[in-house]
């Protein structure tokens, strides 16, 4: 019969650490400021609230009420910080340092006792030996130039195309263009949008895809671990590389690597003046978008939960990170065979307060492994890696598992590690010892080693 022991010492101290450093933050403006420090602190919270609610009817009004709001954004933080300087001085400084403390410990202890997560398992193969590049040198500003990809590519063995900037091509007939001639690697220098387009394909015919990070963004290549800072470091994939499995995501019949959005930036994105001017683009649409006044009323169906009349759905090729602030944007892995699904729902300015608070009842965040989205109207405005797309509803978004082989270079950046959510309640059974509470036996060690439970499709969400 097994048994669970309680957790390192280090452990135990660090948990200790992270509650004390908490513990004195808030006490020491409190017991330098008295009760005037307490209704400070009060104050400033509800500043904040004001704050948000004020970023909403910024978004949500025309005219000089826009205007005002949006300088109540920017002016009560601002204001919050002064007089808390002037009030509490010293400790105003103090105390964000014993926050860090408290957080990095807090991290430290639940990162020690859970161990380091799975990453994308990686399979060495041969290199290609007829290897086929797409280039757009308009991407990024100019960098397949810019970095000599082009030259760099060729040495390496590849066959280069390069798009023409002045006439439309279809990226998805090179490629199979390609394949047709003997190809056995399809490659993109370029954005997302055209790098799922030449995946699919791959991914179609069996073929590795490489990516080259040449765009603007590069989210895909970022949660791949790879070098966005030297796009020709991708190109070493060609002779010293390995290759990792990942999904791919379809919103019908349309590949993406990254995501596919619904809603207010859809509709965004679909206005001819949002390549030009997008602040201009964004604050003259979102007006209606938001208030329901323009676009369709969207319904999304997803792990056995409804978001009803969201004003924006974000289904996305596995799930975006939402407990570490630092990592938001970023995706732990691309190899869950699951959908993430964050979804919007804001109606006034009370409820855009409200998503200040930890569990914020606007936001909804799920994984499935389909998405089925509806609308009152007969198509939908959907941006699909930042391309702008209509189509007939509903749009069924679905995860095609361990479908697409990207090789990437043996040595790479890698994707930062996951960081832990503080959980109080978890440092503190850690702190006090109690093991069954804190569950920190480390798997894989011991005669007392568990399964882990299956983690369900659905994480979290409101509708």
């Amino acid at each position: 019969m097994s048994t669970r022991t309680g957790p390192p010492a280090r452990e135990r101290w660090a948990a200790r650490a992270s509650l004390t450093a908490a513990a004195l933050a808030v006490a020491l403006p409190l017991a330098f400021g008295g009760v005037r420090g307490f209704l400070l602190l009060l104050a400033a919270f509800a500043a904040m609230a004001v704050a948000a609610a004020a970023l909403w009817w910024a978004l949500t009004r025309r005219g000089p009420v826009r205007w005002i709001a949006g300088l109540l954004a920017v002016v009560l933080p601002l204001a919050v910080v002064v007089v808390l300087a002037i009030t509490l001085l010293w400790t105003l400084l103090l105390s964000p340092v014993l926050w860090v403390v408290a957080v990095w410990c807090g991290r430290y202890a639940l990162r020690s006792a859970h161990g380091r997560a799975r990453s994308m398992r990686e399979r060495r193969t041969p290199p290609p030996r007829r290897p086929f590049v797409l280039m757009n040198p308009r991407s990024g500003g100019g960098k397949v130039e810019r970095f000599g990809l082009v030259e760099k590519a060729e040495r390496l063995g590849a066959r280069v195309v390069l798009l023409d900037p002045e006439r439309h091509q279809d990226v998805t007939e090179l490629a199979r263009r390609a394949v047709a001639d003997g190809a056995d690697l399809l490659g993109v220098a370029g954005g997302d949008g055209t790098q799922a387009l030449v995946a699919a394909v791959a991914a179609e015919h069996g073929l590795p895809f490489l990516v080259v990070s040449a765009g603007t963004r590069n989210h895909f290549a970022m949660d791949l671990g790879l070098d966005r800072d030297d796009p020709a470091a991708c190109l070493d994939a060609l002779s010293d590389g390995v290759e990792l499995r990942v999904d791919l995501g379809f919103a019908g019949e349309h590949p993406f690597v990254n995501n596919a959005s619904f809603g207010a930036y859809a509709a965004v994105v679909q206005d001819p003046a949002y390549r030009d001017d997008k602040i201009g683009t964004i604050l003259e649409l979102l007006p209606e978008l938001l208030t329901r006044e323009r676009g369709p009323v969207l319904t999304a169906h997803a792990a056995g939960t409804t978001l009803r009349a969201p004003q924006a759905v974000l289904v996305s090729n596995n799930p975006y990170r939402t407990n570490d602030p630092a990592g938001l944007g970023r995706r732990e892995r691309l190899d869950s065979g699951l959908l993430g699904v964050l979804g919007v729902k804001v109606d006034s300015a009370l409820e855009a307060a409200l998503l200040l608070s930890p569990a914020p009842q606007g936001l909804s965040v799920l994984t499935a492994r389909e998405v089925v989205v509806t609308a009152d109207s007969r198509e939908l405005e959907v941006g699909v890696d930042g391309e702008a797309m209509v189509l007939p509803t509903p749009v069924r978004c679905r995860v095609e598992p361990g479908a697409l082989r990207v090789r990437v270079p043996r040595k790479r950046p890698g994707v930062p590690e996951v960081q832990p959510a503080l959980d109080w309640r978890r440092l503190m059974a850690m702190a006090l010892l109690v093991s069954r509470t804190a569950g920190v036996h480390r798997p894989g060690h011991g005669p007392g080693r568990e399964r882990r439970p299956k983690e369900p499709e659905e994480r979290s969400g409101t509708s």
